[in-house]
C-alpha cells in the first residue's frame, strides 16, 4: 500500500477521510507531522487545497492529499466561504451569526463546497477537483446530527438538513462525498500504477 500523507493534523479528518478508501484504493493514510504547518493564504478553496497538498508532500517527501471545504451564500456573496470555520467561536455562534446576517432575505440559495488537491512527493498538484452540494439556508435549525452548519443547510433533493441525514446518506450527498467521486478514480489509477 503507498502512503498518502492527509495535509492536517486533525484525527477527526483523517477518520472521515478513510471512510472514502478501502482496501482496493492500495493507499493508507496518515496524518501529516505536527510541525509542518501550513499557512493558508489562497483566497479559494481550491487554492488552499492545492497549497496543503503541496507543502505537506514537499516536506514530507511523500503523497499529500488536502482539502478546504465551507459555506458560500449567495445573498451574502459567498461568505462565510474560505472563512466558514473562524466565522464564530464555536458552531453555534456561527449559526446565529449567519442567520443574523441573512436576517428576513427571501434569497436562501447556499452551497457546501469542498476542494480536494493530491500532490505528488516532489509538491507537483496531479489531482484537483471541486465537489459541490447546492441547498438553502432555513430560518431555524432543524436535526441534531452533524457539526458546524449542518443544522441550518437543507437540501431539498432529500427534504432534510445535513444534521438529519444518516451518516451514509450524507457520505454520498454531500460536498465531501462529490469530491471524492471525482477523486478516487484518478488516485486508484495512480495507485496501480505505484504497486
Amino acid at each position: 500500500m503507498a502512503v498518502l500523507i492527509l495535509g492536517t493534523g486533525n484525527p477527526g479528518k483523517l477518520r472521515e477521510m478513510q471512510q472514502y478508501f478501502d482496501a482496493s484504493s492500495h493507499w493508507t493514510l496518515e496524518l501529516k507531522p505536527p510541525e509542518i504547518d501550513v499557512e493558508e493564504t489562497g483566497i479559494t478553496f481550491l487554492e488552499n487545497a492545492c497549497l496543503k497538498a503541496s507543502e505537506t508532500a514537499m516536506a514530507t517527501g511523500k503523497w499529500a492529499i488536502a482539502d478546504d471545504s465551507g459555506l458560500a451564500v449567495d445573498a451574502l456573496e459567498g461568505a462565510p466561504g474560505i472563512f466558514s470555520a473562524r466565522y464564530g467561536v464555536d458552531d453555534a455562534d456561527r449559526i446565529s451569526r449567519l442567520l443574523r446576517e441573512l436576517g428576513d432575505s427571501n434569497n436562501r440559495a447556499a452551497q457546501f463546497v469542498c476542494a480536494i488537491a493530491v500532490a505528488n512527493p516532489s509538491g507537483e498538484i496531479v489531482i484537483q477537483e471541486v465537489g459541490i452540494c447546492p441547498g438553502e439556508i432555513l430560518r431555524e435549525v432543524q436535526g441534531d446530527g452533524g457539526f458546524g452548519y449542518d443544522p441550518v443547510f437543507f437540501v431539498s433533493e432529500v427534504g432534510m438538513t445535513y444534521a438529519q441525514m444518516s451518516d451514509d446518506v450524507k457520505r454520498h450527498l454531500s460536498h465531501r462525498g462529490r469530491a471524492f467521486e471525482l477523486v478516487m478514480p484518478q488516485l486508484q489509477k495512480i495507485g496501480n500504477f505505484l504497486k
